[in-house]
């Protein structure tokens, strides 16, 4: 078995699919958990001085889908041949293109400008964007892809306190196949264990 590590910040955020899908296959790593005083100086040692970074028997790789894609072939998460697996990944890459809409209203640095994009996130954007994948997730019975488990759930799941923190909602209140893919996968008894035994934090 590797040598596993996930390095990030003390959040869930970006990460936390990648300690889902290590936990869903029982899988043991280090859950470095890097302050941001201590960021600057770690910076130069890490992959396009970006995280969160996943080590593998010493080797760092960045880049969060790729490593979760790579991380659910380990714990057999993926479909069963090429065109499984891009139905798998368009959902993921969906939910990517989701969040990175969200992000760049979030930190947007002027309030006049960010008070005016906020009236398009939350009036257009968001309502799109969940009103799809939870059409997606009810025709899927609870799943994101071929009718069952599968690392989109998890990637799903793993962020969507990072999406609520953003938009300062839940979004998943009004969209119960949406809700009910993010149980699906905290019913899990392995990630239910990793849950109750990580920190604490507000995103």
């Amino acid at each position: 078995m590797p040598n596993y590590k996930v390095i990030y910040f003390n959040v869930k955020a970006l990460a936390e699919p990648l300690r889902f899908l290590l936990a869903y296959g029982g899988i043991e790593f280090e859950d470095l958990r890097v302050s941001r005083e201590e960021w600057p100086t770690l910076k130069s040692s890490m992959p396009m001085g970006q995280m969160p970074v996943l080590e593998v028997d010493g080797r760092r790789v960045h880049q969060s889908i790729s490593m979760a894609r790579y991380l659910a072939k380990q714990v057999g998460l993926v479909g069963a041949d090429a065109w499984e697996d891009m139905q798998v990944d368009i959902v993921v890459d969906t939910i990517n293109d989701f969040r990175l809409k969200i992000a760049v209203v979030s930190y947007e640095p002027d309030d006049d400008v960010k008070e005016k994009k906020l009236v398009t996130l939350n009036n257009e954007v968001i309502p799109f964007y969940l009103e799809k994948l939870d059409a997606i997730a009810r025709e899927n019975k609870g799943h994101f892809a071929l009718g069952k488990l599968t690392w989109a759930d998890l990637y799903f799941a793993g962020i969507i306190d990072y999406l609520n923190y953003m938009t300062k909602t839940d979004l998943t209140e009004k969209y119960p196949n949406l809700k009910a893919v993010v149980d699906n996968v905290l019913g899990i008894e392995s990630i239910k264990a990793w849950v109750e035994k990580r920190p604490v934090t507000e995103v």
